[in-house]
């Protein structure tokens, strides 16, 4: 684990095995927090760093995750079991899908495939009884005067919020910001369907900028090394993805999702030539350009749908 404030330390979720890929994040208090579990595969290394930090199975009093996809939330329900004096915290637009995440997971076997198990896993549900279902601006206690508060931000998601550490400033993004791994070091839209949303998604960043927070970490993976100067980059970045996608939609009537993780891809995803293939790779499965590609046409199906007839 690594001390990226005072009392928050990031956990390498070890997510399908590799690291340095997505992160949870221990917060200290009187009732500490966990927020973001990892996927089912990562829950044996989570539990392994919480035991090193001392945490036992009664002392962990809070899971909080940022959105309901798996690599965020799917080990929340085996969390949930091995802590259960821990009450979970989710955005009040996921809190059914945590309780039965049947249809979560059928959505996700369709996308994934074989590739389900072996990455992410499945998802355990978590008793109505031990949910939070919370609203924009719902604060969460660590004692002596410690709170974290949720920030609603959709746009990557309609279930997203961030989770502001009021004590130190820290704000833990989730993918509402993007991805930016350290083996790569370039930071890269998440646009994935069905939820993404360019209005939102813009306004999401410039709440967090409003926010003016001291330090902007991404679940994938870390702490950013100016936050004002990253969020703006955010926004740029993607107007300027949304437009290469309009533009190759309206190029030709034709065009599909595969014409525009083409454009995408020659406009923005070259990677420095020294990033190893087992990198490059690591990315494509995280924020595959494809993946990018289908929630922006997705996006813009919905906002025009008179010139992508």
């Amino acid at each position: 684990m690594d001390l990226i404030a005072p009392g928050i330390r990031q956990i390498d979720t070890l997510l399908g095995g590799m690291d340095r890929m997505t992160a949870g994040f221990l917060i200290d208090g009187a009732q500490p927090a966990l927020v973001e579990t990892g996927s089912q595969s990562s829950v044996a290394a989570v539990r392994e760093a919480l035991t090193a930090a001392g945490l036992g199975a009664a002392d962990l009093r809070w899971i909080v995750v940022t959105h309901i996809h798996l690599d965020h939330a799917g080990g929340v329900g085996d969390m949930a079991a091995a802590f259960p004096n821990a009450t979970v915290v989710v955005h009040e637009r996921g809190a059914r899908h945590l309780v039965d995440p049947s249809r979560l997971i059928d959505s996700a076997a369709r996308v994934y495939g074989p590739l389900l198990d072996g990455l992410y896993g499945r998802m355990l549900p978590v008793p109505e009884e031990r949910l939070v279902a919370a609203a924009d601006g719902h604060r969460v206690d660590l004692g002596d005067g410690h709170f974290l508060t949720m920030v609603d931000s959709p746009g990557h998601a309609k279930h997203h919020h961030a989770v502001l550490d009021e004590h130190t400033g820290t704000l833990l993004v989730g993918d509402a910001v993007g991805v930016k791994l350290p083996d790569v070091g370039i930071l890269r839209p998440a646009t994935p369907p069905p939820d993404f949303d360019l209005e939102q998604a813009t306004a999401s960043l410039r709440r967090f900028t409003e926010l003016r927070p001291q330090q902007v970490v991404l679940t994938h993976y870390g702490p950013v090394a100016d936050p004002i100067e990253t969020l703006t980059a955010a926004e740029d970045m993607l107007h300027r993805w949304v437009e290469v996608a309009d533009r190759t939609m309206r190029a030709s009537e034709d065009a599909g999702i595969d014409d525009v993780a083409t454009a995408l891809a020659e406009a923005f995803a070259a990677l420095p030539p020294d990033v190893p293939d087992a990198v490059r790779e690591k990315l494509e499965v995280l924020n595959g350009v494809h993946s990018n590609a289908a929630g922006i046409v997705r996006y813009l199906a919905q906002r025009e749908p008179a010139h992508l007839e």
